[in-house]
Parts: structure tokens; sequence; C-alpha cells
């Protein structure tokens, strides 16, 4: 039995952080209905390279929903998504500052026609404070928290996380927040409203890195480039392409034994130029040089393999072409193949949690409005002619399907 089966989320959000967040609980068996506009849908569906109408982005980003293509500016569209209201438990947003005000679809409107709705907001600097009204993405948000300051090498300027964390560690929260607001109406019977700044969820993954040299928010705390150390540091490997590396993070001495060893090099161990901490860090430049001369006659693979087997913690590089055919990856049936309805048959990155009672197969993402007649049929008990006049108004868009009766 999936974990949420029978939860049921109107889903309004667009790019990344909402739809992050909506995607995570449909992966744990919640009914995700994405609300979208006609014609255009989501931005998302539009990052593309010209393959297919929808963009490999909003693929990625938005497996197991059901799409309902509405008109919101009409106020016969809103109507349809205020009576679709009660049969939901959570509502999702992440529109930009003042869109949800200008439909008149916020909390408190939604509270009074369904007083136990769950309803998350994701904003990029909230709904309060000289911020508010900015928009923002997901570099902007890694800029205004800090995240670049701490990125990049010690020399050079700030540099942005090749991460998108700033929308899906933001939309992680969400998810978070809105399991933990569901147990407690399971208890009180209450809904409740919730907010999310993506600037203050970003700062959650700054805490390791502010407590390693920012005394308190005295002081920046510095960049360190790829490693604080000789021996947590990057090394270059054959054939010497871009991402032909391995990472090396000796961080306890019996990782730099082991380290020795693994290079073949057990001398080093005990050598004064790199016996202690303190003595390694002088003679940096060496140090990476004999380590360097090892790695450079293996693939990252090799070296990786090697490391790893010797109790130091080592991994290659692996690049986003990599990923797809890591043996381990493919072993742990963690890349899945789906049948999109365009792109046909593709693979995509699974669902980390691994748990014993439940179990979600992976569905592709949905063409704009493939479920609008669907959804509407069975929430609002429509007939053919009223969904027919609707369609005739451009109210609505049924994804290009023919309605199918009763």
């Amino acid at each position: 039995m999936p974990a949420l089966d029978g939860i049921r989320i109107l889903d309004m959000t667009q790019y990344e952080a909402g739809t992050s967040c909506t995607q995570a609980l449909a992966w744990l068996g919640a009914d995700v209905v994405k609300i979208e506009a006609p014609k255009t849908g989501d931005p998302g569906r539009g990052l593309h390279m010209g393959l297919w109408e929808d963009s490999e982005y909003f693929i990625n980003w938005n497996s197991n929903k059901r799409s309902v293509a509405i008109d919101l500016r009409q106020q016969e569209g809103r109507d349809l998504l205020m009576k679709m209201v009660p049969h939901y438990d959570i509502f999702i947003e992440n529109y930009g500052p003042g869109v949800i005000e200008k439909l008149n679809i916020g909390y408190d409107v939604m509270k009074e026609i369904h007083p136990g709705i769950i309803y998350g907001r994701l904003k990029g600097y909230g709904t309060s404070g000289p911020y508010s009204k900015y928009k923002s993405f997901d570099t902007v948000a890694q800029a205004a928290a800090g995240a670049m300051s701490i990125t990049g090498d010690e020399d050079g300027p700030p540099m942005r996380i090749g991460l998108t964390i700033g929308d899906s560690g933001a939309g992680m929260q969400m998810a978070t927040a809105i399991l933990a607001a569901y147990i407690q109406k399971q208890r009180t019977g209450i809904g409740q409203e919730i907010e999310i700044s993506m600037q203050e969820a970003l700062t959650y993954y700054m805490r390791t890195s502010i407590a390693l040299g920012s005394k308190w928010g005295e002081q920046p705390a510095p960049r360190r480039g790829n490693g604080s150390s000789p021996i947590i540091n990057l090394f270059p490997c054959k054939p010497f392409g871009q991402n032909d590396y391995v990472y090396i993070m000796s961080v306890a001495p019996r990782m730099w034994t082991d380290t020795c060893k693994a290079i073949g090099r057990p001398e080093l161990e005990m050598d004064p130029r790199f016996a202690e901490h303190t003595a390694r860090v002088e003679n940096k430049d060496e140090l990476i040089e004999i380590i360097s001369e090892w790695t450079r006659e293996h693939t990252k693979h090799e070296a990786m393999k090697i490391l790893a087997e010797g109790g130091v913690p080592a991994a290659a590089t692996l690049d986003t072409k990599d990923l797809f055919s890591d043996p381990h990856l493919i072993e742990r049936g963690f890349i899945q193949k789906v049948t999109h309805e365009e792109a046909g048959e593709i693979p995509l990155l699974g669902w980390p949690p691994r748990m014993s009672e439940t179990s979600v197969e992976m569905e592709p993402a949905p063409l704009l409005g493939r479920s609008t007649v669907e959804v509407l049929k069975a929430d609002l008990g429509l007939d053919d002619d009223a969904v027919q006049a609707l369609l005739d108004s451009d109210v609505i868009e049924d994804g290009r399907k023919p309605i199918e009766s009763n």
C-alpha cells in the first residue's frame, strides 16, 4: 500500500521549487492533480531543446501527477477550482508575489469553504519583510542565502552551486512540513497555512559552513574550493577529460594510513613532511603532487575502487552521463524506465527513500490537460455536455484527447 494512499493534493506549482515537493508526495502515493493554464501550462514545459513539446526539465520534475488545464483568469475557471477545493486535503502554490492574491484564492478564501485545508506557500522571500515582493529563482536564492559566498576557489569570485538546491531543497522542506501538518490535523482536525521562504530554506544547508568559519556571524566563512587539505581534495585521472577526477576525503588519522597503503606509498605515513596534519598542510603542494602521480596512472573508476576498498572515503566524479550507466545505481534499481506519450521510453532517476511497507510505481509526467475531463467528471460530477461547454468557451483544455462518455 502506498504510504500516502488516499491523500489528495491540488498542485498549483511551476518550475521546480513547488514541483519537487509535489512530486515527492506523489512518489509516496498521494494523488497529485496539477492545475495548469490552457495552451501554455507550467512554464517549465517550455524549457526544452526542441525535441518534443514538453521539456526534459518538466518530465524530470512532474512524474506521477495528473494535469488539469483550467483558465483561472476567467471567473468560470476560478469557480471550477473553488468547487474542487473541498475534494482535496492539501493545496500548494509557488507563484510569484501577488499572483494568488490577484486570483483571490488565498488561504483565508479557501479556508471558508474547506476549514481543514492544508495550504502550502513557497516564495522566494516569504510573504512579509522588505524583500517579500521580490521575485526569485534557484540561483537568486543561492545568492541571498549565502551559498554562493562559500562556493568556489579561495581567491576566486563567489560561484553558484551546480545543484538546484535553492529550489528542490526548499521543496523538500515544504514536503516535510506538509506531512507534519497532516499528522497534526489527524490529532486536532484543524488545517493550517504553511509558508516557506527559499532564502530561509537554503540557509538550513549553510549551517556546517557557518560553524566552520563565521564565528557566530562576525565574519564571512571562507571559500575552500575543492578541499581544505591535501588529503581532502580532487585529483586528476586518466584519460584526463573534463570530469576525470577522483575525490579523496581522508578526515581521520586511520584514513591517512589507509591512503598511504592504497596508493602504494606506506612510507609516507611517517614521513616528517606528512606525518601530522599541520605538516601536511605546510607541504600541501608536494603531497598533492605525490598523490596525483598515482591517480594519473588510473581511471577515476579504478582509483575509486582501489581507495574505497582500502578503507579510504573516495569517489569518482561521476557526470550526468555516468549516473545512468553506474553499475551500483543500476543493480539497486534506481534507474527507472518509463514510457512518455511523446518522448517514448526514457530513463529517470528514482526516489531515494526505500520503505519496506510501501511501493509506488513511477509514472511519466502528464501531457498538458491530460486528466482535465477525468478529474472534473469525478470531482464535480460534470457530464459530457457540461464539459463540452467548458471546452467551447476555452475555460478548460483536455490535452487533445477525445471526451470519454460516462
